[in-house]
């Protein structure tokens, strides 16, 4: 608790209460070690597949109570929870007060039933209404709400959350842009939605109807292990063009941008996801050349017959790191420039700026001319907008 309160997350004392009083320990699988439920960074998986795919967890604590403030929840409120569990509403529940409710909706029935019992052995079943429903298609017969808290990772912001927000309500939604994810409170502003926060996050992603599987190629090296490349939009139509792409010569281009090895640099990986066309995520099985280097991050850009991805190493003076780009392919010498320049221009625009704002503009809605320093994400149902102000 401590924690939470020295790193701003919790800033308001309903929410500091919320977090003395509900036992988180009581909505997470019996035999939880209690160094694991109380870890304010460590989420607790409450159900996977048969695949071991995570679907539902109890997140960690820093953003469950980072989101509660986002949305600046207060007494009287009503409150929306999309992605249910049980612990959140608990929390949501203390936040609004006895004469106010929270409404908790989730897609899977086994998750509804178990939230519906924790609420009710921990006395939370007469302030939390939980429904099964899948939430996209919205929830006929229960209004607006002054708030809405998305609990799941969600591509896009449906229009049936919007036509649940109350005019002058505030959503928060875990959105995810070509792979990277930010924890964004959103309040109207006219016909679209601006920005009021964000947070950097991961979530189980959304099921059902609104879901956004990435398409995922796997290339083969030499000993059979595979490098994969997860694309959310932008990926290649021919992607036979990188068989044995990994039986290639390496090439790199450094950018001559460096950054301490203790300092966050996450903005970048937006910055390169707005802006890097073929920008994916990068994932390397163990026993692979590129998981043994170790000196890389798990951003990449594909280009044609080639691809590159975002690496550092060590400058002289051993406390810093230059990032650039290492790449495989015919032309990999094209695409770690690609993903260089895109570094210098992060750097030279926006690194040493304020944080990156959002707006998203629904389908029916104009955004106008758009500035150079702003990144269009061509959703399904809007436009998202990603605008870096210009550093100082």
């Amino acid at each position: 608790m401590e924690r939470l309160i020295a790193d701003d997350m919790i800033t308001s004392s309903a929410v500091e209460a919320a977090f003395r009083t509900v036992p988180r320990h009581a909505f997470v699988p019996a035999g939880t070690p209690l160094e694991v439920v109380y870890d304010v960074d460590q989420s607790v998986i409450t159900k996977t597949d048969e695949h071991g795919v995570h679907l539902s967890s109890v997140s960690a604590a820093y953003i469950q109570a980072r989101m509660i403030e986002q949305a600046g929840v207060g007494p009287g409120m009503r409150v929306l929870e999309i992605g249910s569990g049980g612990y959140n509403a608990a929390l949501l529940a203390e936040v609004v007060g006895v004469d106010s409710q929270v409404v908790s909706v989730d897609i899977d029935a086994e998750i509804t039933d178990r939230a519906r019992v924790l609420l009710r052995e921990t006395g939370y079943d007469r302030r939390v209404r939980v429904l099964q429903a899948d939430a996209v298609h919205g929830m006929p017969g229960e209004g607006v709400f002054d708030r809405i808290l998305v609990t799941v990772g969600a591509w896009d912001i449906c229009p049936a959350w919007l036509d649940h927000l109350a005019p002058d309500g505030v959503i928060v939604v875990p959105l995810r842009m070509n792979g990277v994810t930010r924890t964004i409170a959103f309040r109207r502003n006219g016909d679209h939605l601006t920005s009021t926060s964000s947070e950097v996050a991961g979530f189980v992603p959304l099921q059902g109807d609104g879901a956004r599987p990435e398409r995922i190629f796997r290339l083969p090296d030499r000993q059979g292990q595979f490098v994969s490349l997860r694309f959310d939009v932008g990926a290649p139509d021919d992607v036979r063009q990188l068989d044995g792409v990994l039986d290639t010569e390496r090439t790199e281009v450094w950018s001559g941008v460096t950054i301490g090895l203790s300092e966050s640099f996450a903005d970048l990986h937006l910055w390169l996801a707005g802006f890097l066309p073929g920008f994916c995520l990068l994932a390397a099985d163990d026993g692979t050349e590129l998981a043994a280097e170790r000196r890389w991050f798990p951003f990449g850009v594909v280009r044609g017959d080639s691809f590159a991805y975002l690496a550092w190493r060590p400058t002289d003076e051993g406390s810093r790191a230059e990032l650039g780009a290492r790449a495989f392919g015919a032309h990999g010498k094209d695409s770690a420039a690609a993903m260089s320049e895109q570094i210098q221009a992060w750097y030279q625009r926006a690194r040493r700026g304020p944080a990156p704002t959002f707006a998203y503009w629904p389908a029916g809605t104009s955004a106008g001319a758009v500035p150079d320093n702003v990144a269009v994400l061509k959703k399904t149902h809007g436009l998202l907008m990603i605008s870096w102000p210009v550093a100082s």
